[in-house]
């Protein structure tokens, strides 16, 4: 069980191999009944240099994503052509790609030059957050999907079946669904209990290195986050499919070829960015969990968490015309007066 500030460690005489890192702080130590308040963070790389590259490098993508998506979000506000479903959702987006980034990156940033070492209430307050963004952006990319999909399948019915009630109460929804998945996948991890081990493998706090480093049988934490994980991307990604099915069907029905091209045109960013994100996260959740953690899990963390809030609002910037026109006009009229 895990009270407030730290999580229990198991009475077992059993402690794990020692790595290097391990032996040179003495961070095994047997501590009978007594609680986790602080964890170290191997991270990327132990070499100083590279720890220095690797700042300069996240923290530059860092202000990337957060220039890029607050440009965006500004953009959605400001312009009114802009106030409709579909650019709702995307500032939403935008809005969870700026958290995303806040939740890992500085404290990334501040593992690799300063110190490793993080609390037990931020790793776990991490760990929540994180699962809460990850399932919400999830949703909301099928909520996205089936709103493509009226628009272009129910063009005359759009305003009727997409209001502003309607669009809001979707939004609401996507995060009411990823605080849940995300409680379920926190509060069942964190219940399980360590051996005597207070170093993490990774360079933030996921539910999935706890496993790892449990003591005692975590079939029921195992369980849990694989049904999360069924639901967010198996069952999502089954109702996006679906979704871009009926769309192609209603495309290739489009007499004219400027009508099929525009059609296409404004479903092509949401395809790109939903084969990023989908194609990442199932390659790190929808396997077993092993004991045995490699650097190659780590690299699929840094591209799942660190290239996707950057690169979605330079794909909908590029590739929509309407974002495009607003971004110029926006930048115009901020940058000459």
């Amino acid at each position: 069980m895990w009270l407030e500030m730290g999580v229990w460690k198991c009475n077992d005489t059993t402690v794990l191999p020692k790595t290097h890192r391990q032996s040179e702080h003495g961070l095994i130590e047997k501590k009978n009944g007594s609680m986790v308040a602080e964890f170290i963070l191997l991270g990327l790389s132990e070499d100083h240099n590279m720890n220095i590259f690797l700042f300069l490098l996240f923290l530059l993508i860092y202000m990337v994503t957060i220039i890029g998506n607050v440009s965006l979000i500004a953009v959605c506000v400001c312009e009114p052509r802009l106030h409709t479903p579909m650019y709702f959702f995307l500032g939403n987006l935008s809005f969870i790609d700026i958290c995303y980034s806040a939740v890992i990156a500085p404290n990334l940033l501040h593992q690799l030059i300063i110190s490793k070492r993080m609390s037990f209430s931020r790793c776990a307050a991490q760990m929540y957050t994180y699962l809460l963004l990850g399932c919400t952006e999830c949703v909301l990319l099928a909520i996205m999907a089936y709103d493509r999909y009226i628009a272009i399948v129910f063009p005359l019915r759009y305003t009727i079946i997409i209001s502003r009630t309607v669009f809001v109460q979707l939004a609401i929804f996507c995060w009411l669904c990823g605080s849940i998945m995300a409680l379920l996948d926190t509060v069942f991890t964190l219940q399980l209990p360590l051996c005597d081990n207070d170093v993490i493998d990774h360079f933030f706090c996921e539910s999935t290195t706890f496993v790892k480093m449990a003591c005692a049988d975590s079939y029921v934490a195992e369980m849990v986050m694989f049904c999360v994980a069924v639901f967010v991307l198996l069952i999502l990604s089954l109702v996006i499919l679906i979704s871009y099915s009926c769309i192609v069907v209603a495309i290739i029905g489009i007499r004219s070829s400027e009508g099929r091209y525009k059609a296409f045109s404004t479903c092509a960013s949401h395809l790109i960015v939903v084969t990023v994100i989908y194609g990442t996260a199932i390659s790190m959740h929808m396997k077993p969990v092993s004991k045995s953690s490699g650097n190659q899990e780590k690299i699929v963390s840094v591209l799942y968490i660190a290239m996707p809030p950057m690169l979605n609002p330079m794909i909908y910037s590029l590739r929509n015309k309407d974002v495009k026109a607003a971004l110029k006009k926006f930048m115009w009229r901020h940058f000459h007066h």
